[in-house]
């Protein structure tokens, strides 16, 4: 009885060790929380357009087009947005991926000159002044980034900025198995 009081000790540290060493994976962000809609539809919505931007309102019906899609929550207050954007910009320019964006509780002004001054890589802007399309997605702050498949579900959350990194390694390789997987199944 007294040998399993000396290992006792030894067990619970080499738990805690193992704990350590998992948080310490790199491919693992404590600060990533699960979305609830991935493999779901995406939510219904209807956002009213961003007047003088030139892009036509977003609504989750205008995005029922059977194409593998890009919804990205921005505003023109927030720095990270800011970093991201060049990013999109170059998504949107070299992978004909349609990028719909949502401007999250922002004044419509800031938005559209934000818009103006950095470029607009959207297809279709929305505007959510109110936060109700933002609870529907369960976002948590911006900026946020979902892809949607050709059938209409949820099946990427980006917490945080897009960068070339994770652009080059997650998103792109999951649009181009989405397309792929939506020409099978046509």
């Amino acid at each position: 009885m007294m040998r399993w009081l000396f290992f006792l000790p030894l067990a619970v540290f080499a738990v805690l060790v193992g704990l350590w060493l998992w948080g310490l994976n790199p491919e693992r962000d404590p600060k990533a929380l699960p979305s609830q809609l991935i493999d779901k539809a995406m939510p219904a919505f209807a956002l009213p357009a961003l007047e003088g931007s030139g892009s036509p309102a977003l609504a989750s019906a205008d995005l029922a087009d059977g194409q593998v899609k890009l919804i990205n929550f921005f505003a023109s207050w927030c720095v990270p947005c800011r970093a991201e954007h060049p990013h999109l910009e170059t998504l949107a320019k070299e992978s004909n991926l349609p990028i719909h964006g949502i401007a999250w509780r922002d004044e419509p002004d800031a938005t559209l000159a934000w818009l103006n001054n950095l470029g607009n890589p959207y297809t279709r802007i929305g505007v959510d002044q109110k936060n109700a399309v933002g609870l529907d997605f369960g976002i948590t702050g911006v900026p946020e980034t979902f892809i949607i498949d050709a059938k209409g579900r949820v099946r990427y959350r980006q917490q945080g900025p897009l960068n070339p990194r994770n652009i080059n390694t997650v998103i792109i390789p999951l649009v181009v198995a989405l397309r792929k997987e939506a020409e099978e199944a046509s």
